[in-house]
């Protein structure tokens, strides 16, 4: 394999690397592939923290790059610089309760920042000798994209631990989007997809289901839950609580992209999920028994702090993904059993209350106030 003039034999843009998935992404390419420069472009905006990365501070494979993905100009100039030959692409306005609130936000980044980086691809690599040769787009998408799944087994089958239904989300489900998030995120893959079939650019995309671990901002529930029962403040409970969500441990994920990227089929989709699925409010009761026994609470000391509250317009009611595909081609399936990552993940939150208490200041506890007004 032919190396740059730095001796790098890959330059990859990872966009949104500062953020929750990006930064696990980021460490574990930058750890396992010293041949690799990791170009880490992010905003900044309020869920992107360098604080993720402070372990990689000294890594000399790792470029931070401040740029917003909707300026084509500034992204053109990054592809130039850094010789960039693969894309992973993360970067995404992501949380659905503010997508109801702001869709122009939404559409601007999930599309029109695709589109930039798209035609920032483009117009580098078709300028290039070797064209497409060895050149990879990567698109991260979510299983929102498919819409809702009916709950046709409520009780979660004879153990009570799921799956809530006999359907799942196939690579070939067509796409509903209920929400604005998920209009965005269906639209920026089907820009993805186009510019294969029109331009010939290698492309692969992945579906993925909600994710858990450290460095998550605390407006997605995992973290948000944690944080609240530190506190002794009030758990908002959508509806019932009785939504289904698949969950995957976010390291599995990471690895999960790092396989895909290398040795996915050019033009494929691929779904990762955990084959985990949990109701809203049997997940919050765990989380609210490790929380209290690890913070040394009586046990069921902080149920109490469940509060139900109108549920979320267009609140779709079962996501389940099925990553057989991901398996069968390419070997991979989660590390981790959910009891276990969920454990990994109290401690973490709670050995890291001052990365917690940062993130949560200023803009957050406005935005925080606003959303769960009376609660």
């Amino acid at each position: 394999m032919n190396c740059d003039m730095e001796g790098y034999v890959r330059n990859i843009m990872v966009t949104g690397g500062a953020g929750f998935i990006g930064s696990h992404l980021v460490r574990l390419l930058v750890r396992k592939y010293p041949q690799y420069r990791i170009v880490n472009v992010d905003a900044l905006t309020y869920a992107g923290n360098l604080a993720n990365l402070k372990d990689l501070e000294d890594a000399p494979n790792h470029v931070f790059v401040k740029a917003d993905i909707c300026d084509f100009e500034r992204i053109c100039g990054v592809f130039a610089e850094y010789s960039i030959d693969g894309v992973i692409h993360l970067a995404a306005e992501s949380h659905v309760d503010r997508s109801i609130k702001d869709p122009f936000t939404f559409a601007r980044t999930n599309v029109m920042g695709t589109l930039s980086l798209l035609q920032a691809a483009r117009h580098t690599w078709e300028a290039r000798p070797e064209k497409y040769e060895g050149k990879m787009f990567y698109h991260i998408s979510t299983d929102e994209v498919y819409g809702s799944l009916e709950l046709t087994d409520p009780h979660g089958g004879p153990d009570g631990k799921g799956p809530y239904g006999d359907t799942f989300f196939r690579e070939d489900t067509k796409y509903d989007p209920h929400s604005p998030y998920s209009a965005a995120k269906a639209s920026s893959d089907h820009f993805v997809r186009s510019f294969h079939d029109t331009y010939g650019m290698p492309v692969i995309v992945t579906n993925c289901s909600n994710n858990y671990g450290p460095y998550q901002f605390p407006e997605k529930l995992i973290p948000l839950f944690i944080n609240n029962i530190r506190l002794g403040k009030p758990l908002p409970v959508y509806g019932k609580g009785e939504n289904v969500r698949d969950w995957l441990y976010v390291e599995d994920h990471a690895r999960a992209i790092d396989l895909i990227f290398h040795e996915g089929k050019i033009a494929e989709t691929y779904n990762i999920g955990g084959f985990n699925e949990w109701k809203n409010i049997d997940l919050i009761k765990v989380l609210v028994a490790v929380t209290d026994r690890l913070l040394g609470n009586p046990e069921g000391h902080s149920l109490k702090l469940i509060t139900y509250v109108t549920d979320r317009a267009g609140h779709d009611l079962r996501y389940a993904i099925d990553s057989t595909k991901l398996h069968r081609e390419l070997g991979w399936k989660p590390s981790l059993q959910f009891e276990e990552g969920i454990e990994k993940t109290v401690r973490w939150y709670l050995d890291n209350q001052d990365w917690m208490d940062m993130v949560t200041s200023g803009e957050y506890q406005n935005y925080y106030e606003n959303m769960y007004k009376g609660v």
